[in-house]
């Protein structure tokens, strides 16, 4: 008796079908496991940072922890090598670090860590009360403010995050690998966040809870320099890794147009640290002055990011002053500077203000 199972043509689908998945699956597996030869590290007083890899879009990660990571780095004047070798730590994690043969993993035992073995700490300048500020600030930024970021990175605009998604290896498989992981990735989030109880809501709801953690942001930085003061944090790390999703990651977005329209000194905030401890990182809307309608992307091109094996902020760039790197703009203060630029002492624009 014949049957569907029978037919050739059927059979033939069935076979080519299953042949693609089961050359996708060895491919994925290929890349993201262990098939790969691992390059042996010395850590021997240097410290490698383990991480994704950079995006294509000129942006150095889609990661807040692993941007966050590296801009402390930067910030505390820590050389540091990159590793981007795709393989999580011993709980799962990315980033960590090796120092001396010693395994690190998760951010804010990493940061203690390097306070305790190297002595830098970028919150000297905290007194008791700001420093329970700062970490209640964290927590909301780390434990409530990124499941929103990544529900609309990796859920609502899955198909924009795929196309900055940078994997190694290339070949036949590279884009249904590249599909197959964001897919992976969104059914993960999906679950932990349904885990975490704000996946429990509806999208609008999500998206609300977002703007009070960005409306919060803003009213704490007002107008100065950094989220705590005139001097740099380590809060400062955490809420730029997170903030700089939305500045760059997320084109055409509600996050994008509220941190570029409304929330305009968070925009300024990202620009300063980006311009003063990312060099390298060169981006299209250098000289724009952010509105709050959609810009067109359409003839926008991206400079990929260039990476050094080997990072020391001191030894390999030099501070330049702002008078080297910008025009006279609409975006000035009195002084000529930009108000992009780090070195802007918001505090001496202030008294300027106060004295008109």
């Amino acid at each position: 008796m014949a049957g569907l199972g029978s037919d050739p043509w059927w059979k033939k689908t069935l076979y080519l079908t299953g042949g693609a998945l089961l050359a996708a699956a060895a491919y994925l597996l290929h890349e993201l496991l262990v098939i790969r030869k691992q390059q042996e590290i010395d850590s021997k007083d240097a410290i490698i940072l383990h991480q994704f890899a950079r995006p294509n879009n000129g942006v150095p990660s889609l990661s807040p922890f692993c941007l966050k990571m590296e801009t402390y780095l930067r910030m505390a004047d820590l050389p540091y090598q990159n590793y981007f070798g795709g393989k999580l730590s011993a709980q799962g994690k990315m980033p960590w670090i090796e120092y001396n043969h010693e395994k690190v993993s998760g951010t804010e035992f990493i940061i203690d860590f390097l306070e305790e073995k190297l002595g830098v700490n970028l919150n000297k300048n905290l007194g008791p009360h700001e420093r329970a500020i700062s970490r209640a600030v964290t927590k909301m930024v780390e434990e409530h403010f990124y499941w929103t970021l990544a529900y609309c990175q990796w859920v609502d605009n899955l198909n924009e995050t795929r196309k900055m998604l940078s994997l190694s290896g290339g070949g036949p498989f590279s884009n249904l690998l590249r599909w197959v992981v964001c897919h992976i990735t969104k059914g993960i989030v999906k679950r932990e966040m349904h885990g975490h109880g704000i996946g429990r809501f509806s999208e609008e709801e999500i998206y609300m809870l977002m703007e009070k953690d960005m409306r919060s942001l803003a009213g704490l930085l007002g107008d100065k320099k950094y989220i705590m003061g005139p001097k740099l944090s380590t809060l400062d790390a955490t809420v730029f890794g997170h903030l700089a999703q939305a500045m760059w990651t997320l084109p055409g977005t509600r996050p994008e147009r509220l941190i570029k329209g409304e929330l305009i000194n968070l925009a300024m905030y990202c620009e300063r640290i980006r311009r003063k401890f990312w060099p390298e990182w060169h981006h299209d809307d250098d000289n724009t002055i952010y509105e709050s309608e959609e810009s067109s992307d359409g003839s926008k091109t991206h400079t990929p990011l260039l990476d050094f094996s080997f990072y020391s902020r001191t030894e390999t760039f030099e501070d330049e002053g702002a008078e080297n790197s910008f025009s006279r703009t609409p975006d000035t203060d009195f002084t000529g500077h930009s108000l992009f630029d780090s070195d802007v002492d918001m505090d001496d624009y202030t008294d300027h203000e106060q004295c008109k």
